[in-house]
């Protein structure tokens, strides 16, 4: 923070961020008791079936009769919850189910946004430009749009099972930004006094936000996979197979869903990049006299591009589904993770412009 004595537009700035940072904290935890709501009654109806099985072998009697019924009590509660969560996916927010926690975690979410945006407005009115000129700022806007976009899917699509992944990954980026990459306001460089600062910055932010929720919809495909892979050996083997993951995963859309709303975003995130290509070229035509210079920022992107285009051409046309198809998507995302890390601090070019010392 600038050691002033006065309190800058831009201290007032960090400390907003600094409060959607704690907010969102809370918003993780109370996304993560949801999940774990969510899994203990899991594992309370499998508890139950397996009882029902034990009975059903033995003969019912009376006692077991009045247990039997117990078990399918709680067996029909979750398989009400898992074709809930199926047809919650895509049902309006007034008709899906009432889940107090994960309610409380999106109500959280949509105030630490508040002061994460107002934060960022305010870095923007006290530099006197947009606020992502820097690692610092990007960071700040990036992570803002990625709330945002998870927020507006909202409406369409509940994903608030996504809230601790992405809650959790707000919280570690914007914090990690502002303990390492804050600096304070200086003039912009030549090379960024140009209308490409506002479009083809703002035009990649928004692509990363889009790729962040196929990453984590990629994530829990996995997790999903993985777990119906081993329900389904555990039926027709008819013993019961352990360690098939979270319980949560059972109130979650299948595998095949979370797969095909991941590839969705990641096609609608693949053109605002290409288009963050192309911006990205004419701007550098303006500024160097060359369209393409190898520099390796721009290798990154184009190499950022080749991932995520190859994820989408395999899919459509290879028939690549499954766990080939959310690696590639997990790939593309710790690319752009990469791309804005480690190429911003260790690598040399023209696109330098991290402020850091």
């Amino acid at each position: 923070m600038p050691a002033t004595e006065t309190l800058s537009l831009d201290s007032v700035s960090v400390l907003l961020v600094w409060t959607a940072i704690a907010i969102y904290v809370l918003a993780f935890a109370a996304y993560a008791i949801d999940l774990a709501r969510r899994s203990a009654l899991a594992v309370e109806a499998k508890d139950a079936a397996t009882r029902e099985r034990e009975l059903v072998g033995v003969g019912a009697t009376a006692a077991g009769a009045s247990v039997s019924s117990s078990a399918r009590e709680k067996i029909g509660a979750v398989r009400a919850q898992e074709a809930a969560a199926k047809a919650a996916l895509e049902a309006s927010p007034s008709q899906r189910p009432r889940m107090m926690w994960a309610r409380i975690g999106t109500s959280l979410t949509v105030l630490a946004f508040l002061f994460h945006l107002a934060g960022d407005v305010t870095r923007g009115i006290a530099a006197g430009r947009v606020p992502w000129s820097n690692m610092y700022e990007f960071a700040l806007t990036g992570t803002l749009l990625i709330v945002a976009v998870y927020l507006v899917t909202l409406f369409k699509y509940d994903l608030r099972f996504l809230g601790v992944l992405i809650t959790g990954l707000t919280v570690l980026l914007l914090g990690g930004a502002t303990l390492a990459f804050y600096v304070e306001i200086v003039p912009l460089a030549d090379p960024l006094k140009s209308v490409w600062l506002v479009i083809h910055v703002f035009v990649a932010s928004l692509a990363t936000a889009l790729f962040a929720l196929a990453f984590g919809l990629s994530v829990l495909q996995l997790m999903q996979a993985r777990r119906e892979a081993k329900a389904a050996a555990s039926e027709s083997s008819g013993a019961v197979v352990k360690g098939s993951g979270p319980g949560f995963l059972r109130t979650l859309p299948s595998a095949d869903a979370l797969e095909s709303l991941a590839y969705r975003f990641a096609i609608i995130g693949f053109i605002f990049w290409t288009f963050t290509l192309i911006a990205g070229s004419i701007w550098a035509n303006d500024a160097w006299g060359r369209y393409w210079g190898f520099d390796t920022k721009e290798v990154w992107t184009f190499v950022i591009w080749v991932l995520y285009a190859g994820y989408i051409h395999a899919r459509a046309t290879r028939g690549w589904r499954g766990a080939r198809s959310a690696w590639l998507s997990i790939i593309g995302f710790v690319a752009v993770i990469f791309n804005f890390t480690i190429v911003n601090m260790f690598f040399k070019g023209l696109h330098v412009y991290s402020g850091l010392s």
